[in-house]
């Protein structure tokens, strides 16, 4: 904490920190209340979830109030560009056109991919299964072109999950396909029985991808910050810690953990250097 401390001190020419600090708030985006990334109370309007806590701890270290946003695919850059968020902590991967027009902490903080629901006598147990289908996402998806070039699937643009789902639920789809944690849940939270005649095509995530926390382009010592905070919570366990509290699959995060206390956190081969490497490989 006294080395956070400093880091905060020192970081005097980052604007972003600054104004956090003045505010005595800092604005995070999260996910749209899809549990368990991110939950919302009819009543009180307040926010939580696996999202929910990973912002909070970062507002703790900062030593000020969280304001949480509920963002969507469609609008999260915009309003990160637009100083209306600070930072922005949701189910959202590496990219190059993402990278090129944002920063972001270059510690991962947990690896997702996209997976299917469909209904248990579609017949889809592949995602070559899906060639001529009609597959359904949310707007902005980076699933999308691997769904179309690689599986030939007919892809359709909805504003978010639920519209995605529910149009799958109305025949308009084949397969809905999104993170898999958000969807793993809706098969097994309180109201699965909702989802009783849908299933997970299969296993595989496609295109895997390292989530990441995204500031505005050039902010490097709000980029420090975070990524000093991520690798604590690699190396506390205290990541481990909530993706098991929340029902996530955690064996990406618990081997980051294994290596960060046996020093060999910076050699990870999932990280984003390596990833994008991947991505450029023919």
């Amino acid at each position: 904490m006294a080395a956070f401390a400093l880091t905060c001190q020192a970081a005097r020419a980052d604007a972003t920190l600054d104004k956090i600090k003045q505010r005595g708030k800092v604005a995070i985006g999260i996910s749209a209340p899809h549990p368990p990334l991110g939950i919302l109370d009819p009543v009180t309007g307040e926010t939580g979830g696996y999202q929910t806590e990973l912002a909070a701890d970062i507002a703790r270290r900062l030593g000020v109030k969280l304001e949480t946003v509920v963002i969507s695919a469609s609008t999260r850059v915009q309003l990160l560009q637009s100083g209306k968020i600070d930072l922005i902590i949701s189910s959202i991967g590496w990219t190059q056109e993402r990278s090129d027009i944002l920063s972001f902490a270059p510690t991962p903080y947990d690896l997702f991919g996209g997976t299917a629901i469909v209904p248990k006598r579609s017949g889809i147990k592949r995602w070559e299964d899906l060639r001529g289908k009609t597959a359904c996402v949310s707007q902005g998806s980076s699933f999308a072109k691997p769904l179309s070039e690689t599986y030939g699937a007919v892809v359709k643009g909805f504003r978010g999950i639920n519209e995605s789902l529910l149009a799958l639920k109305g025949g308009l789809c084949d397969a809905s396909i999104h993170t898999y944690p958000e969807l793993y849940v809706k098969l097994h939270d309180d109201n699965a029985r909702e989802w009783s005649d849908y299933t997970l095509a299969t296993d595989d995530q496609i295109a895997p991808a390292p989530l990441l926390i995204w500031m505005r382009k050039g902010e490097t010592d709000t980029q420090a910050v975070v990524d000093d905070a991520i690798r604590d919570w690699h190396r506390s366990g205290f990541l481990l810690r909530q993706v098991r509290q929340w029902g996530l699959p955690d064996a990406w995060v618990a081997s980051r953990h294994d290596m960060a206390i046996k020093g060999r956190f910076d050699h990870a081969p999932d990280d984003v250097a390596g990833y994008r490497t991947r991505q450029a490989s023919p």
